[in-house]
């Protein structure tokens, strides 16, 4: 059974830090590289920042790094995102899959504000 649920958006004003969860089935998640996305309103979703099977190996997009934290608990196949120092640019709704190839099924997203 496919699953990827998302969860830990909200609403945070500039600066301030959120940490977001994603839950997945063991089919997806056991040994495969997995990803944050986004999608920002009026724009195309776009690659955050992703992690390898073993927890070893990070990648960020440009626009996250040296504020994001990408992480994964492979005992609990659950995957998390430490955002810090957020900023408006960062509005978007949040999601996870595998990496470099999406499943074809995605989660809800969560929504993440920042906004005075």
């Amino acid at each position: 059974q496919v699953q990827l649920v998302e969860s830990g958006g909200g609403l945070v004003q500039p600066g301030g830090s959120l940490r977001l969860s994603c839950a997945a089935s063991r089919a997806i998640f056991w040994g495969s590289t997995m990803a944050w996305y986004r999608r920002a309103p009026g724009k195309q979703r776009e690659f955050v920042a992703h992690i390898s099977g073993g927890g070893s190996r990070t990648s960020y997009a440009a626009s996250v790094k040296g504020r994001f934290i990408i992480s994964r608990d492979n005992d609990k196949y659950t995957m998390y995102l430490q955002m810090n120092s957020l900023n408006p640019e960062d509005t978007a709704v949040y999601y996870c899959n595998t990496h470099p190839r999406p499943q074809n099924y995605w989660g809800q997203g969560t929504q993440v504000t920042v906004s005075t």
